[in-house]
């Protein structure tokens, strides 16, 4: 730092080019000067000795020739004086200007740095300071030091500290220091050396952009802290951050859950907190009952709950505790602990030797058998190796089978040996490999069995053998009799499987006929239900006694039953019938499953029922619609067979995919049970302990829907406590992202009143019953059963209308794609088209999409047709 400034004193600066030039030319004069006066000196020095000579003839005319030479270099050494005076004159003259040219250029120089905002110290190559603005002279203010020009840039720093005029400094993202005032004002000090090794220091007031950084750190700070929550709110572990003083900083839902908490304030004392709960107090410094330190205890609640208690210290001080139910994983242990204890009795039993072996050779199990043929104690093999339990000569025989057996491949091979009672007897020994996951062998399976009396048969039966020929060929007479008869049962047995592989064909043939019949009339059957729906959706919009309404909408729920006992029917004949082909690309799976738990979440908030939903932003490559059959079949039974308790819809991310769970607390299915689910008609629970009917083909469909698309469904389930289906999807490419969709209107039927309609389709109870309901909506509205029909009422179809109603399947092979191709071209402005059918096909879907029309399938929702007619309307989309 500098002290304050007054105004440049003249003459401060001069290019140090120029004062060494008029030094030298200074130099030069006064050489000159003392060189004249010598030279006059000898002048009148020789003047005088001639002068002085006794003979004035001879002597004085060589002295008078000596002076004239004498004279004559006098003269010239006086002309070269004058021009060196003038010289000197005219450099004079240059310095005077030079110097008028320097202070004008320190005065501008010094209204340059005091015109800037920061703080200006200008130093010379010594470090002194020679030049200095008032804003870097209030820097000083409120102190009692003055530093005035001349000062050096060390004692000012010095100063600078002492005094208390910086308090702190650090160094910036930039390499600059910043420096903390005691007003609480921040300064950044940049220094620029000069070209004659001078300093230049220039001090920025960066106090509003120190505050804004602070409060983008503190914001940013305050979001992280924010997403930390939101992120342990979503761990299914209970979290608690405790911080360095002791107080319990961060906690998620979890921790209170398990805790048996109500929600508390932050920053109380850890151990207060726990007061109120079940749980130990359990930190870094806990010690065991032996005293050791342990970082990961298990505490057993009251309510029968285990919790796995971890405690990770943090570098900077304070501790995470993370809280896991592990009551399951207890469970499976003592399972576990209950297994290993009936293997073991069961392996003692067997009248054979059991053993497994580490891929070090150490054993790792032997049953009781085993241990007494070694003549080991009750355990004591355990953790020894093969090389020890045998003696050299034997383990020598041994050593290459156990490496082909390590290679992969299972061995068996019998030796001769001798029991602890000397007893030679003959042992079959078998080594299998046990392979993980990735194949490689991690141990031997060692089966060891007792066959003396076999080998001890075998010779006898060697013997036996020499007797036996005889009578083989006495009983082959009598087997080539018994052969003859066995080949007429077998041909009789071949006649008999040709007819019944005649008969499973005809079988087949027969189903198949039925399921084609099916998806082929599936069109007929949607039609006298979609026009009772259309009937029904206009009754229900007029004004009718409340009776007459409650009926209305009994019909209407009925008919709505049956559309969907239909719609399972058809769409289970018709993914037997091969007709259903997926339409698989890649999307974001937020698209399906957001729109999936907000309609699940009012259907269990309607039955009591808690829904918690966990979605992803994956992309994932599947037919979403079909996908959506599946995850909708999880989610009814979800819901048919939960009485209380709650319902999850999540994801999982996996290496191979995503996996879509959905979770349940109801009545759950057993074990020997699981199979039978995914079958035709079948319904493992009671129709009275559901909420609802069903056929029992929910799961069949999910099951060949998800066969079809090649995903994987799986299912856990515990009888009494509830279940879990998934299905996983692999992932898919991140296409561009797909336009926004257009919002729907305010009101749905504002654009309706009045709109012109055209209603086009072959059956006059689907006319008659589409006119009722369009008409209740105010709309202009004529009905025809064939394209010619409809030309004869609208002047071959040039009339005035606003939208083209058309049934896709219509008489004598005509198509409402065709029909709509045909009317648009008469028409100077092209219709909006809305097609009906009951085509599902993947086809006719791209097609449509193609041409920019819009499809709905039947049988027809009146509100859902409400929306899509008003959707067409609205005059941003026409």
């Amino acid at each position: 730092m500098a002290c304050t400034s007054t105004k440049p004193s003249p003459g401060w600066f001069l290019p140090t080019r120029t004062e060494a030039s008029m030094q030298a030319d200074r130099d030069e004069l006064q050489a000159l000067r003392a060189a004249n006066n010598k030279l006059r000196r000898i002048n009148a020095a020789l003047i005088e000795r001639v002068e002085s000579i006794a003979n004035p003839r001879t002597e004085g005319y060589a002295a008078f020739q000596h002076s004239v030479e004498l004279a004559e270099q006098v003269r010239e050494r006086t002309q070269a004086l004058n021009e060196t005076m003038a010289e000197l004159q005219a450099s004079n003259r240059l310095l005077n200007e030079a110097r008028a040219r320097a202070e004008t250029a320190r005065h501008h120089l010094a209204d340059a740095i005091e015109s800037m905002n920061d703080g200006v110290v200008l130093f010379d190559k010594d470090k002194r300071a020679v030049l200095f603005n008032s804003h870097y002279a209030r820097f000083w203010h409120g102190t009692r030091v003055r530093v005035r020009e001349g000062a050096r840039l060390e004692e000012l720093k010095r100063l600078a500290t002492a005094t208390g005029l910086v308090i702190d400094m650090e160094a910036g993202s930039d390499g600059h220091m910043l420096y903390r005032m005691r007003n609480k004002r921040w300064v950044q000090v940049r220094e620029r050396p000069t070209r004659e090794g001078g300093l230049v220091i220039l001090y920025t007031d960066i106090t509003d952009l120190k505050n804004s950084e602070t409060a983008r750190r503190e914001q940013a700070l305050a979001q992280k802290t924010r997403l930390l929550q939101r992120t342990v709110d979503s761990l299914s572990q209970g979290v608690a951050v405790v911080n360095e003083q002791g107080g319990l900083e961060l906690w998620n839902y979890r921790f209170l859950e398990l805790a048996g908490l109500a929600p508390i304030q932050p920053h109380r004392p850890f151990a207060e907190v726990l007061e109120d709960s079940e749980l130990e107090l359990f930190t870094p410094g806990s010690h065991s009952v032996a005293g050791q330190p342990e970082l990961t205890r298990e505490q057993r609640l009251d309510n029968g709950r285990v919790l796995e208690m971890r405690s990770h210290p943090m570098p900077a001080g304070g501790f995470v505790n993370t809280y896991t139910d592990i009551t399951e994983r207890d469970l499976y242990a003592k399972a576990l602990l209950e297994s290993e204890r009936w293997v073991r009795l069961i392996t003692d039993q067997l009248p054979a030797m059991i053993a497994y072996v580490e891929q070090d050779l150490s054993y790792q199990f032997t049953n009781r058998m085993y241990d007494e043929w070694y003549g080991w104690q009750r355990g004591n093999i355990l953790g020894q190796s093969m090389i020890h339990v045998h003696d050299a000569e034997q383990f020598a025989r041994l050593e290459p089978y156990i490496e082909r057996a390590f290679q992969g491949e299972s061995v068996s091979f019998e030796f001769a040996e001798r029991s602890l009672q000397g007893d030679e007897r003959y042992l079959l020994r078998s080594y299998v490999p046990n392979r993980n996951p990735d194949g490689e062998v991690t141990g031997l399976f060692v089966l060891i069995r007792d066959v003396t009396e076999r080998q001890r048969s075998a010779e006898a039966l060697h013997q036996a053998y020499q007797h036996l020929e005889q009578r083989v060929r006495e009983r082959t007479r009598e087997l080539t009799s018994v052969n003859d008869q066995l080949r007429q049962e077998i041909n009789e047995r071949a006649r008999a499987e040709a007819r019944l592989r005649e008969a499973k064909h005809e079988a087949e043939q027969a189903n198949l006929s039925k399921t084609k019949f099916l998806a082929a009339v599936s069109h007929d059957l949607l039609q006298p239900l979609n026009a009772a729906r259309l009937f029904t959706g206009a009754l229900l919009e007029q004004p009718v006694p409340p009776a007459s309404s409650a009926l209305a909408r009994q019909i209407n729920q009925s008919l709505e039953d049956v559309e969907n006992l239909l719609g399972t029917l058809v769409d289970i004949s018709k993914l037997d019938a091969g007709v259903i082909k997926p339409d698989v690309g890649s999307f974001n799976i937020a698209d399906l499953l957001d729109n999936l738990a907000n309609e699940y979440r009012q259907v269990c908030a309607s039955q009591q029922l808690q829904f918690r939903f966990v979605g992803s932003q994956c992309v994932v490559h599947s037919d979403v619609q079909l996908l959506a059959r599946i995850l909708r079949n999880f989610l009814t039974n979800a819901v048919r067979y939960t009485q209380h308790g709650r319902v999850l819809l999540g994801c999982r991310r996996h290496a191979r995919g995503l996996r879509i769970e959905v979770w349940d607390t109801g009545m759950g299915i057993a074990q020997d049970k699981l199979e039978e689910i995914f079958q035709e008609f079948k319904r493992i629970q009671p129709a009275s302990q559901a909420r609802d009917q069903g056929l029992g083909l929910g799961l069949a469909i999910a099951d060949k829907v998800a066969r079809m698309l090649g995903h994987c469904i799986q299912v856990r389930s515990v009888e009494g406590r509830g279940s879990v289906f998934s299905v996983e999807i692999p992932y898919g490419r991140r296409g561009p992202a797909a336009a926004t969709q257009l919002s729907m209107p305010a009101s749905i039927g504002e654009h309706l009143r009045g709109a012109r309609i055209w209603v086009l389709d072959n059956d006059p109870s689907i006319c008659a019953a589409m006119r009722t309901l369009l008409e209740n909506w105010e709309c202009q509205v004529i009905t025809a059963l064939s394209a010619d029909d409809l030309a004869s009422q609208v002047d071959g179809f040039r009339a005035a209308a606003d939208l083209l109603l058309a049934d896709y399947h219509l008489d004598n092979g005509v198509n409402g794609v065709d029909v709509a191709a045909a009317i648009n071209v008469r028409r100077a402005m092209p219709l909006p088209v809305l097609l009906i059918t009951a085509n599902y096909s993947n086809e006719l879907k791209q097609q449509v999409r193609e041409l920019g029309h819009m499809l709905m399938h039947k049988p027809v929702k009146p509100m859902k047709l409400k929306a899509a007619m008003s959707h067409m309307l609205t005059p941003t989309e026409r």
